[in-house]
């Protein structure tokens, strides 16, 4: 049966959570830029941190909820949380330029297709045969996008990558280390892991906070870096509060469908925020890593006996707070 999509104030929001993480890329490297990485991390997550609290307190949500969940969930998936945050700012932080942030930012966006290769292991999943192309599709994006607009080639790919691993190999840590707790999340998470979000973004804070300690940086403070700041943590939370509302009251193919344009709306707005003249390998490669993830996407079927309504539920809410 043709799914029918339900517009709802509920499903925008869900939409417009979409939007706001796609500001993450351009602002967090504009942070970077001026406080350094590290800092960088440090301010948006401890504020945000704050504002989630402030939230939840808001909505008299109670975090008695974290004694009933799993352990392995709470350290497992906390540590991917902390391990994804890290390599995403570190990454974007040590690019070389701000097209090669763009670059970096475009193989974190390699976590959906991750997601449902994982899922084929971690839960059960069974793929039809659109899962090859998909996965092929997602693959020449990333290849096209590091060729940087030269003739594809091994010495092309490779010259680009070597260029810069550091800041390449977060990027691609960042796409592995969430497709894992998307997935981990779906088979040791609660059904409700909104305190358990906080706990992992203070976390995050409180890590960048003490690798700031080990490894000082150097960067000035003004009025437009605490804006961005600001903005980021403000942008973050909110979105975590938005999507929250569609997964539960929204229609959530709509909103989990939107969610693979991603990649697309961070790179238009980095390309404007940081004043980068994008190439057409670059919008090209893009689209085929959104093409190949929505392919994968469709080519999943849920395992004997499960019923589909959970599972589409818990596998955007797995995925929901990645940037």
């Amino acid at each position: 049966m043709p799914h029918h999509f339900r517009v709802d104030r509920s499903s925008l929001l869900g939409i417009a959570a979409i939007l706001l993480w796609s500001a993450t890329v351009a602002l967090a490297r504009s942070i970077s830029e001026r406080i350094g990485p590290l800092t960088a991390g440090a301010a948006v997550y401890l504020g945000g941190s704050a504002l989630l609290a402030g939230s939840l307190l808001a909505r008299r949500r109670s975090l008695g909820v974290l004694r009933q969940l799993p352990a392995r969930y709470l350290f497992g998936c906390g540590a991917l949380f902390v391990l994804y945050t890290l390599s995403l700012f570190l990454g974007l932080g040590l690019a070389a330029s701000r097209p090669q942030a763009i670059e970096v930012a475009l193989l974190n966006y390699l976590w959906p297709a991750l997601t449902i290769l994982f899922s084929l292991v971690l839960l059960g999943k069974r793929a039809t045969l659109g899962l090859i192309p998909g996965s092929l599709l997602a693959l020449a994006g990333v290849c096209l996008v590091l060729a940087q607009g030269a003739a594809i080639s091994w010495r092309s790919f490779s010259a680009n990558l070597l260029s810069n691993p550091a800041a390449y190999g977060l990027g691609a840590l960042a796409a592995v280390t969430w497709a894992l707790y998307s997935n981990l999340t779906r088979r040791w998470g609660g059904s409700d892991s909104q305190g358990a979000v906080l706990l992992f973004t203070l976390g995050t804070g409180l890590a960048f906070l003490l690798m700031g300690r080990i490894h000082p940086e150097a960067g000035a403070w003004g009025a437009r870096v605490a804006a961005e700041v600001a903005c980021l943590a403000l942008a973050t939370v909110a979105a975590y509060v938005f999507w929250d509302i569609a997964m539960r009251e929204g229609d959530m193919v709509l909103v989990a469908s939107c969610s693979y344009l991603t990649p697309f709306f961070s790179t238009v707005v980095s390309c404007l925020y940081l004043r980068v003249w994008p190439t057409l390998s670059l919008w090209v490669g893009c689209l085929l890593i959104i093409a190949g993830s929505f392919l994968s996407w469709r080519a999943i079927r849920e395992p004997a006996g499960e019923p589909p309504g959970p599972a589409v539920r818990q596998a955007a809410a797995g995925s929901s707070i990645s940037s």
